[in-house]
């Protein structure tokens, strides 16, 4: 039903206390825009119009009709106070501090100061805000929460639990204390107990705010934008989902982690929270790299934003190869470089962006850096020695954290250099750099992974030593083999198969078969490439070593049924083959029977009819001259191959 605006005189005052009452804001707001039209100085018609736009987070016109009641009424100073709130809230905290210093009613004097410290509290202003906050009675509850957030802020995150359980017992179970007992669980790395806390703040916010549409996105519903209301804000469960989605996001689950994002109540993009915002985008950036780099490069555009964006926006550009747009920004926001980035983070960009124009000095570079972190872990290591011998667990539990942090500073380091060398094929380099780290980092699954691989590239003579470095790995993570990388999985069946190890490689395969089997059983929309992609690489293996027949048919059956195994990935390896075996044959070095020709015809011709909706590359996000839809489907490069074909045995 529609509201209307034009209400007869009597109307318009309990019908929109009467929605303000319900929650419906945006019903107010319309009404409310209306009657200010006609009466533009309508104390009360501004006043609740302000709290409205606040009550729905819209803080910008919330300011701006504060403002407006603050010059009309300048002796009724709450006006003021709720003006610097909403400047607070839209992140300009230096005109918030200014209006802060005009309040002068002893009555305000409290919740200004409140403002104050939180506003310096923004600015990371740890001295001025505990300054403020001293200001305040010592018995008042909001202290001890203010003491716990100061202790978080300052990296204390042991004593900042303490004050928040304490003030959970004072004050009681409040969604936003509960959050701040999450965090500091998340920081201390303490994922079960954060994970609880999380999920007491969701059964609550269904129980208590059903109409939220909690987790109705991901179950398919189409449900309309719950807006950004005071009962959600309250509710604390965006903040909560986002906490959820950050843990799986560390711990590599990361459907699990996009799931979180989709369970948290339904909002437009333009209603999402810069957090929200952030974490869409990095979370979802190798599926939609072009949409995750807009949402960062907003970000970082706007008053305030999360810390790690620009960290992150630097580190995804490295990722994806976009070196020049890395140095861009750099260049650009000078002002955000040192206050966003570490040292190591900065030294290693720089690196990073000097080894596209001269390696040798970005080499030399990163191995200064290397050096002054060994120097760091090899003092760390004789303090975890000396700790030890003191059997203090707490003592040696904060000795070993610091020994993987900075170890986990060094291995991106040691990555970056054999990145170098892997450029130029010189893998025996990258082999005694390896070596040279060995005491470190032989126990970290990326330095053995790598390991792997640059014994794997060195072909006959080492495979039987790269799968001493494969197997941990896949060991390890037996029970979730589909959340191990399909090429991990290739490479050790290929390493098994070329050390005459087949009984390994077969039962490799059928595990990974029978774990696709039940994973489709769960979930039959999603396809699953694992053991596609093994059979693909074993079946590339025997076409560079000569044997076209056995491996074409083998990457020909490793793609049926070709509605559940055609996808982007496993036509790359596909069409590899099939082109270096029509190169071979428009040399005349090889030579089909005329069958097996009907069998690669035939095989593109379903490669045409299941790939019309399958992209063929994976489109580089921000290229200036993107690929043609049309062209860019398995189905048109199928159709190619096949006239390529026909060319070469004259159809």
């Amino acid at each position: 039903m529609s509201v209307r605006y034009d209400l007869k005189t009597g109307e318009a005052t309990s019908t929109i206390y009467s929605l303000i009452k319900n929650g419906k804001y945006r019903d107010a707001i319309d009404i409310l825009n209306y009657q200010v039209q006609i009466n533009q100085k309508s104390r009360a018609g501004l006043s609740l119009l302000a709290y409205c736009y606040y009550s729905v987070q819209d803080f910008v016109n919330a300011s701006d009709y504060y403002e407006q009641l603050s010059n009309m009424y300048p002796e009724q100073e709450q006006y003021k106070l709720y003006f610097a709130q909403s400047l607070y809230k839209c992140g300009l905290n230096t005109e918030a501090m200014k209006i802060c210093s005009q309040i002068e009613t002893p009555s305000l004097q409290f919740k200004v100061i409140q403002l104050q410290a939180a506003i310096k509290y923004a600015e990371d202003d740890i001295n001025g805000c505990v300054e403020y906050i001293e200001k305040s009675p010592s018995d008042d509850a909001s202290t001890e929460m203010n003491k716990a957030c100061i202790l978080f802020k300052e990296k204390k995150f042991e004593r900042a639990l303490e004050k928040f359980k304490k003030a959970k017992q004072t004050i009681g179970n409040r969604a936003d204390i509960s959050y701040n007992i999450a965090v500091c669980y998340y920081q201390l790395k303490q994922y079960d107990y954060s994970l609880r806390h999380i999920a007491d703040i969701i059964e609550k916010g269904i129980k208590e705010n059903p109409e939220l549409s909690v987790g109705m996105q991901t179950d398919g519903i189409e449900v309309a934008s719950v807006g950004n209301t005071l009962v959600l804000h309250e509710s604390c469960l965006v903040e909560a989902f986002n906490l959820k989605a950050a843990i799986q996001f560390n711990l590599k689950n990361m459907n699990n982690a996009r799931e979180a994002l989709t369970d948290m109540p339904p909002r437009t993009e333009a209603e999402l929270d810069p957090i929200t915002l952030h974490n869409i985008a990095v979370m979802n950036m190798d599926e939609e790299p072009s949409s995750g780099f807009e949402k960062l490069q907003f970000l970082i555009q706007q008053n305030s934003f999360p810390f790690e964006t620009f960290a992150n926006l630097c580190f995804l550009y490295v990722k994806f190869g976009f070196y020049s747009l890395v140095a861009d920004v750099l260049a650009e926001n000078s002002h955000l470089t040192f206050k966003h980035l570490t040292p190591y983070e900065y030294e290693f960009m720089e690196a990073k962006i000097m080894q596209q124009t001269s390696p040798e000095e970005a080499y030399r570079k990163l191995e200064e850096m290397g050096v002054k972190q060994i120097d760091t872990l090899r003092k760390l290591t004789k303090e975890v020695q000396d700790v030890r011998k003191s059997s203090k667990e707490e003592a040696i539990s904060r000795a070993l954290k610091e020994y993987d942090e900075n170890l986990e500073l060094y291995i991106p380091i040691l990555m970056a250099q054999a990145s170098i060398y892997w450029d130029m094929h010189n893998y025996t380099a990258i082999e005694k750099l390896f070596r040279k780290s060995f005491e470190f980092c032989n126990d970290h699954d990326v330095w053995r992974l790598n390991a792997g691989h640059v014994l794997f590239m060195q072909e006959n003579t080492k495979y039987k030593k790269a799968i001493e470095f494969y197997e941990p790995i896949v060991k390890k993570n037996y029970d979730n083999i589909l959340n191990i990388s399909p090429i991990v999985l290739a490479n050790l069946c290929v390493t098994y198969v070329m050390s005459s190890l087949n009984e390994e490689a077969e039962e490799l395969m059928r595990k990974i078969e029978r774990e696709e089997d039940h994973a489709a059983m769960d979930n039959p929309e999603r396809k699953f490439y694992h053991l596609c992609i093994v059979n693909l690489v074993i079946g590339t293996l025997y076409c560079a070593k000569g044997n076209y027949e056995f491996g074409i048919s083998r990457v020909m059956k490793s793609l049926e049924p070709y509605q559940k195994k055609l996808g982007t990935d496993t036509w790359y390896y596909t069409k590899r083959c099939f082109l270096a075996l029509f190169e071979n044959m428009s040399k005349h070095l090889v030579l089909l029977k005329d069958s097996f020709v009907g069998e690669i015809i035939q095989f593109l011709t379903h490669c045409e009819m299941y790939g019309k909706d399958v992209k063929a590359n994976v489109e580089m996000p921000m290229d200036p001259q993107p690929m043609h839809p049309g062209r860019n489907t398995v189905a048109y490069e199928a159709r190619y191959l096949k006239w390529l074909l026909f060319e070469i045995i004259e159809y």
